[in-house]
């Protein structure tokens, strides 16, 4: 029944991103008793609830769909290459190096070692100059202390003070 595997794949990516079934069902926008009947199988969401979930849980909706039996699993596989090199916004350096990172992923070939020095030596921060040998002076306090245990001096009167108890 496709009502029970949705419910627990929704569930197991629920207990992936560590999110309570409350959490979950406040990002989604939906009823907590909502959300527990559809992870236990017992209701069958529409397709904006399961757009909902699909976002909260910060997974494709896509799959949600496949996994309801709304949509069919795709078996056509996009060449991600081609459509990178047929993306007219882009210069042929980016692509070179989109390419090159989607091989390192797919475990193809291993990426131009220039292309990434170069784009790692642009994101490295600069080092801060280094710092001389004297002696750093340590700040003094113009407060003074009042003899022992390190209190503070008492603090002076006001006027206000001053007037009343000059009149006392």
């Amino acid at each position: 029944m496709k009502v029970r595997e949705l419910g627990r794949f929704i569930r197991d990516q629920r207990g992936a991103a560590r999110l309570s079934l409350r959490r979950l069902s406040t990002l989604a926008g939906i009823s907590n008793p909502y959300l527990s009947q559809i992870e236990r199988g017992l209701r069958r969401p529409s397709a904006e609830i399961l757009q909902a979930i699909a976002k909260a849980l910060r997974i494709s909706a896509e799959t949600l769909y496949v996994k309801a039996g709304i949509l069919e699993e795709r078996t056509d596989v996009a060449d991600l290459g081609a459509t990178i090199r047929r993306d007219q916004s882009l210069t042929a350096k980016q692509k070179q190096l989109l390419l090159d990172v989607y091989q390192s992923f797919q475990g193809g070939a291993a990426p131009r070692r220039g292309s990434v020095r170069k784009v790692a030596a642009a994101k490295r921060p600069r080092r801060a100059a280094p710092k001389s040998n004297a002696k750093a002076t340590k700040k003094t306090t113009t407060r003074p202390r009042a003899a022992g245990k390190g209190k503070a001096a008492p603090k002076k009167a006001t006027p206000a003070r001053r007037k009343t108890r000059r009149n006392a």
